[in-house]
């Protein structure tokens, strides 16, 4: 259990930080602060104002004690001086004529009901672009930042996870920049202005009040550290629920070719039912808190009801009048509303706090793949590419193992292997999305870790073994990353990746939207289309992993010699389990384990009759 002290700095923290998201927008900040400010004055005074026609109700105006002009004698007796002057015009009104009296009182009322709830309404509209700037801004913060993790950091953690702290977590945070604005800048106000005027009207009743309404804090506190685990827990338990819907859309047509919809729906419905009783066992006890708080500040009241009524009954002289103990019990009242509104604003903090720590994990969390503060720019690949004695592992398992390959600018270089041998992996090392354990890669004789990674991917295009799409149209996805699209650019690359054909047969050409995923082309199209994106790109240095393995017989062929002419001009490491394609490469490496057993090209690697042979054995290739 974390010490006391602790447990406060932690909060200080907390509140710090939800305040540098709301102050960043100073101008708006404190144009809520403004109105909310303006909003407990006219409370207060729509309130006071009724003094005045309490005395008309309750007293004969005959009966009234004379009021002299007030003189003001100083700037610091302003309020004193007002207050006498607000007397002495009543007075004076209230001998000549009372309906009259009445009649200023009530639009006097009236005048403050409309302009509290003016500023009341002001606060509420500075208040909206306020909390919605703030969710933009951790949203953003949250998206640039899963852009930026490390692949390795999608293999431990769910999507669905993700998903779930950039929609409800970012929710608790916009209610607690609300939240937040109000129990620093407008309840602390209100209860002082209410306590001031309380202490104005009587210091005994006052008193009394103070020593009650302890009672009603200490129990919503306790509430309060019981919500925040038990909000903490449905947060997570949300992540594992959009986890879930995310796994069941991608995989819809597996779950319906295995008829597995029952199966998958049972388990969805167990985890929806265990994110349900945590959110109800939240919102019971977020809304206990305001609940209790109205009853016992109906007791609190009560409480001074009697110990009023007893003053006035029991004593002869004027300390205490009706009307100035009914105005008490009406300011009371309102003071009532802003405590209560701390307690609700300290729950809402609560649950964010729960929140802001699930957000923070994922905005603290190790980027691994950091740019150098003084990286290299890269243009331009000249001589070769280098990995020098590369180990790469995934927790405490190596997937690589001592590689040494030299590739020289212009070269094709094959890379073979069974499944999980780490050809991807080997690959994935190249643009960073991983960095080597041990070792380095050099390129052009730098060291990859000293260049800028966008200046380094620029020199890299991937044609990879899954076609990922996007829901734009065609030639945004063959144009992907450029900001303007050169149409020629975008023809010429679908017609060397054999797309062209299929493109313009399409319902609006190279206009049409292809769906999530490209889910409205075949797969054959979508790998064409990925081939054509890589083209476009022009790259110095071309990765083809199984870039030919979802095509048909006749295209394959299509795409194999237009990935041959490509290949001509620029470096290419091709990764394939179709050993047909590979023949021409200017080096074939076997890989097994993590480690080359085998290099050369493939008639020396044939005659070798070792793992290479074996392979080309099994798919037909030699007898």
């Amino acid at each position: 259990m974390l010490p006391t002290k602790c447990i406060f700095v932690l909060i200080v923290n907390y509140y710090r930080e939800i305040y540098r998201y709301t102050f960043k927008y100073k101008g708006l900040a404190l144009l809520v602060v403004l109105c909310n400010l303006l909003f407990v004055i006219f409370n207060l005074l729509s309130l006071v104002l009724f003094i005045p026609v309490l005395q008309l109700i309750f007293r004969d105006p005959s009966e009234m004690a004379p009021v002299s002009r007030p003189i003001l004698n100083s700037p610091f007796s302003l309020f004193e001086y007002t207050k006498d002057y607000y007397n002495y015009f009543m007075y004076e009104l209230v001998q000549n004529d009372p309906k009259q009296a009445l009649m200023f009182v009530c639009v006097s009322v009236f005048v403050a009901f409309f302009l509290k709830n003016l500023f009341r309404y002001g606060a509420v509209w500075y208040q909206s672009e306020l909390r919605m700037a703030v969710v933009r801004d951790v949203r953003d913060s949250l998206f640039y930042k899963a852009l930026i993790l490390p692949l390795s950091y999608y293999s431990n953690e769910r999507k669905g996870d993700l998903m779930a702290r950039m929609n409800s977590d970012v929710g608790e945070i916009e209610i607690a920049v609300v939240s937040l604005l109000e129990l620093i800048f407008r309840e602390p106000i209100a209860i002082i202005i209410n306590v001031v005027s309380l202490i104005y009207l009587s210091p005994q009743l006052t008193f009394v009040s103070f020593f009650l309404l302890p009672i009603s804090a200490f129990v919503i506190s306790r509430i309060g550290k019981s919500l925040k685990r038990t909000a903490k827990k449905g947060q997570e338990q949300m992540g594992f629920l959009f986890s879930a819907m995310e796994e069941g859309l991608s995989g819809i047509r597996i779950i319906k070719a295995f008829n597995a919809i029952p199966s998958f729906f049972d388990n969805f419905k167990i985890l929806n039912l265990k994110h349900q009783k945590l959110v109800t066992k939240a919102f019971r006890k977020k809304d206990l808190s305001p609940l209790l708080n109205e009853v016992l500040g109906a007791g609190v009241m009560l409480c001074l009801v009697w110990f009023g009524g007893k003053m006035i009954l029991d004593s002869d002289s004027d300390a205490l009048s009706g009307e100035i103990f009914i105005t008490f019990v009406i300011v009371f009242s309102q003071l009532l509303r802003p405590i209560q509104s701390v307690s609700n604003n300290m729950a809402n903090m609560t649950r964010a706090q729960a929140s802001q720590d699930r957000i923070n994990e994922i905005l603290n969390a190790d980027e691994r793949i950091i740019e150098k503060e003084n990286a290299k720019s890269v243009a331009s690949f000249e001589e070769e590419l280098v990995y020098e004695g590369v180990s790469f592992k995934y927790g405490d398992e190596y997937v690589l193992k001592d590689i040494n390959l030299k590739v020289r600018k212009g070269a094709t270089i094959a890379i073979v292997g069974e499944s999980g041998s780490g050809k991807s992996t080997m690959m994935d090392l190249l643009p960073r999305f991983y960095d080597v354990t041990d070792g380095r890669i050099l390129l052009d004789g730098n060291d990859l870790r000293d260049l800028k990674i966008m200046d380094l991917r620029g020199l890299i295009g991937i044609v990879s073994q899954e076609s990922i799409l996007f829901n734009l149209s065609v030639k945004d996805n063959i144009a992907f990353g450029d900001p303007n699209p050169n149409m020629a650019r975008v023809v010429e690359a679908a017609k060397i990746a054999n797309a062209l054909e299929f493109i313009e047969a399409l319902e609006n050409g190279h206009d049409t939207i292809i769906g999530e995923r490209g889910n409205k082309l075949s797969g054959g199209q979508k790998q064409r289309l990925s081939i054509a994106r890589a083209i476009y790109k022009d790259p110095k240095i071309l990765i083809l992993d199984e870039a030919t393995s979802a095509l048909d017989t006749e295209s394959e062929k299509l795409v194999q010699e237009a990935l041959e002419q490509i290949m001509k001009n620029r470096t290419s490491l091709v990764i394939a389990h179709r050993l047909s394609t590979i023949k021409n490469a200017d080096e074939i490496i076997v890989l097994s384990k993590g480690e080359i057993i085998e290099r050369g090209n493939h008639e020396g690697l044939l005659k070798n009759q070792g793992a290479y042979y074996k392979f080309c054995v099994l798919q037909g290739l030699v007898g």
